[in-house]
């Protein structure tokens, strides 16, 4: 076998991993611009209906809300009940596995509003030693 066969199988068995690994699905759907939005948005309200929801996220448009919802519902985070009304009504709401998940995307927005800024300070250290500058020492510390 020549090395690149070697690495070919090396990276399709690292993908077939990657594809089957528990976290890395996670942090696909959590990855998703607009998911931990419209999973706190029913956390905080219940149950919404469609245009509730539409109207609590400015910025994004019906059918990517729409696909969203259908995603996180799919995925068993949400329910959708739909009201044989004129017009429809159509209601989302947590399930039990959508609440269960709340305190771990509590815990990533805790991290992120406590953590970004050494992020940023971190990201300009780089780009600026990267780019050949003097850079000063970071002014926070984490210890």
């Amino acid at each position: 076998m020549t090395a690149d066969q070697r690495r070919a199988r090396a990276k399709a068995e690292f993908d077939e991993y990657m594809e089957m690994c528990p976290t890395s699905r996670l942090m696909a759907v959590l990855g998703n611009k607009w998911t931990t939005m419209l999973l706190n948005r029913l956390a905080g309200n219940g149950t919404m209906r469609h245009a509730e929801l539409a109207r609590s996220a400015p910025g994004i448009s019906a059918k990517m809300l729409t696909q969203s919802l259908r995603a996180l519902e799919r995925d068993g985070l949400v329910t959708r009940h739909v009201t044989p009304t004129v017009p429809v009504q159509v209601d989302y709401t947590l399930t039990v596995l959508g609440e269960s998940l709340m305190p771990v995307v509590a815990g990533v927005q805790n991290w992120a509003e406590l953590h970004m800024p050494d992020v940023e300070v971190a990201r300009v250290r780089y780009d600026g030693a990267q780019a050949g500058e003097a850079v000063p020492a970071p002014a926070r510390s984490l210890g």
